[in-house]
């Protein structure tokens, strides 16, 4: 057994009990009697007539709505002292611990700072000493290529020598 209500009213519809109105686009309606059907077919707001649900609803003459709602406590949060220390004490060294935990904070920050800073410095170091080597390193080169080629050049003339002394003999 399926309780159903009113499309119109609000009212609940028993089985084998009130209208059945299907729409043209398809949409099934069900009425609890003529008089919810008429008024339908006319067009009139539910909400706007007295005797219906929707009306009740809307306008708050629901049972529910007479009671009153039960009040929710607001929790307060009260402090006390503890045995042994006064609420004063226990303010005053909350407070403390702040003022640690900020001193820590900032000593921290600071530090972090400082190794950024020698880190960088260690960097910059490394880079220099590394531009210098290659530096040097192309240097040595240029040096090792030029005394080559003196060597060369002597060489020659050594050699050149040598054959035409050999050639005079």
């Amino acid at each position: 057994m399926k309780i159903e209500i009113c499309a119109f009213s609000g009212y609940k519809i028993r089985p084998g009990r009130g209208v059945r109105f299907v729409r043209m686009d398809g949409k099934p309606f069900l009425f609890a009697n003529k008089k919810c059907f008429s008024r339908f077919n006319h067009k009139r707001n539910p909400r706007k007539i007295r005797w219906t649900q929707f009306y009740r609803k809307a306008h708050r003459k629901n049972k529910s709505a007479l009671l009153k709602k039960k009040k929710t406590r607001r929790i307060v949060k009260k402090e006390r002292g503890i045995v042994g220390a006064s609420l004063d004490l226990i303010n005053a060294r909350r407070q403390q611990q702040k003022e640690m935990k900020t001193a820590t904070l900032r000593e921290q920050a600071i530090k972090e700072l400082k190794e950024r800073k020698r880190s960088k410095a260690l960097r910059r170091k490394k880079e220099r000493e590394e531009r210098r080597k290659k530096k040097k390193t192309t240097e040595k080169k240029d040096k090792k290529r030029t005394q080559r080629e003196q060597n060369k050049k002597t060489k020659n003339k050594f050699n050149t020598k040598q054959k035409n002394i050999g050639r005079k003999f």
